[in-house]
């Protein structure tokens, strides 16, 4: 292996490991938001509509992140700045109504959007050098492990006898870990740009240097499908609780079960990208259709089926959906380029969550029919895609 590719991995895992306390503090809460707005007295409407604003205002302010990121180039410090928005997940402890609560959720998914376009731009330099998808999966991998822990802090809490406050308590540890040891990574990698070496090929496809390609804006339309039918986690614990399906020491460790799916398929989609590129993105429609009609049910199987489903979905958004972006644009746009990618995929969830959680109040049939309408619409603009950028 050669030095920069070297310094790349370990960079790769430097960051990965920000990522896991990171995950840690975040996914535990997401595991349990759901039952927890419930017992504040959220309606499933109101669940639907937290988790949809929390992922659409987190999402858009990824587009004004990711553009005076590259404008200004100080993908550091913006990154730092989202992170310390993290510390809004311990402060739920304190909440002692919904709306403040959703406001603390919300919270934490704006310093997610704030962090993310600067975060995975400084992340695609290193992933230059060892394979575009092969760099986000080993991040994703590391990154999962946080997601199974968080979760299991909780089930172990709800074990013990404790509650939510005691849970939410705990995790002031993994938050402020996540901020030392980023401050870590900034100091011995002040300059990660310098390992993309080589860019080949990708002023071809950009068609232009500095501007987006055609095909990266039916590569977004493909997204917004897509994801707007993938049921969020909240909506699916919600059913899990309030029709008695799963309990609560369950449903944290069921998300932890999605998220260990979600490394495992990191890992493989990731290879599976280096070597078929695009053609990986099928899994999506294909994968999703299924979720609903597990999910919804009021068998405990099928639900663990669902969430099976569930987290390969999201290793396969958390990879080759971020890495398709690298290879489709120019570096020197590539902040803004992952500013728009999230701000689709941030407006996806919001047209998707809220409508969910309404229709579930109606009939959980309506959610299979409207997923299903989704996935099957993405398919063939999947295959406008493949055949423009070719």
């Amino acid at each position: 292996m050669d030095n920069q590719k070297k310094i790349a991995f370990q960079f790769i895992i430097l960051l990965g490991i920000v990522s896991l306390f990171g995950d840690i503090t975040y996914e535990s809460a997401r595991s349990v938001t759901g039952p927890y707005l419930a017992i504040l007295g959220a309606s499933a409407g109101i669940v639907g509509l937290v988790a949809g604003l929390g992922e659409f205002i987190g999402y858009a302010l990824r587009l004004v992140s990711g553009y005076f990121a590259d404008r200004t180039k100080a993908y550091w410090p913006i990154t730092i700045i989202g992170y310390v928005l993290l510390l809004s997940v311990p402060l739920l402890a304190f909440a002692g109504y919904w709306q403040l609560a959703a406001f603390l959720i919300i919270l934490e998914r704006m310093g997610k959007g704030i962090r993310t376009p600067a975060r995975d731009a400084i992340l695609s330099h290193a992933t230059k050098q060892v394979g575009r998808g092969f760099g986000f999966a080993i991040h994703e991998a590391i990154d999962q492990i946080g997601a199974i822990i968080g979760p299991l802090i909780f089930s172990a809490v709800f074990f013990l006898e404790g509650g939510y406050r005691e849970g939410f308590t705990i995790l002031w540890i993994p938050a402020l870990l996540t901020l030392a040891i980023l401050v870590v990574a900034r100091i011995k990698f002040p300059s990660p740009e310098k390992l993309e070496t080589s860019i080949e090929g990708i002023g071809e496809k950009a068609k232009g240097k500095g501007r987006l390609p055609g095909v990266f804006w039916f590569y977004a339309l493909f997204i917004f499908l897509s994801v707007a039918g993938f049921a969020n986690f909240q909506l699916i614990s919600y059913h899990f609780k309030v029709q008695s399906v799963v309990s609560d020491i369950q449903i944290p460790i069921f998300y932890a079960i999605a998220m260990g799916v979600d490394a495992l398929v990191a890992l493989i989609i990731g290879k599976v990208y280096d070597k078929t590129g695009l053609t990986s993105l099928i899994t999506i429609p294909l994968l999703t259709l299924p979720i609903p009609f597990f999910a919804f049910s009021q068998s405990y199987s099928l639900t663990l089926v669902s969430v099976v489903f569930w987290g390969a979905v999201m290793g396969i958004h958390e990879t080759t959906m971020r890495a398709a972006i690298a290879d489709l644009t120019p570096p020197e746009r590539r902040g803004f380029a992952y500013g728009i990618f999230n701000t689709v995929y941030g407006a996806s969830w919001f047209f998707g969550a809220p409508l969910m959680g309404l229709l579930y109040d109606l009939s959980i049939s309506y959610i299979i029919l409207f997923v299903v309408l989704m996935e099957v619409i993405s398919i063939p603009v999947f295959f406008l895609v493949k055949r423009k950028h070719i």
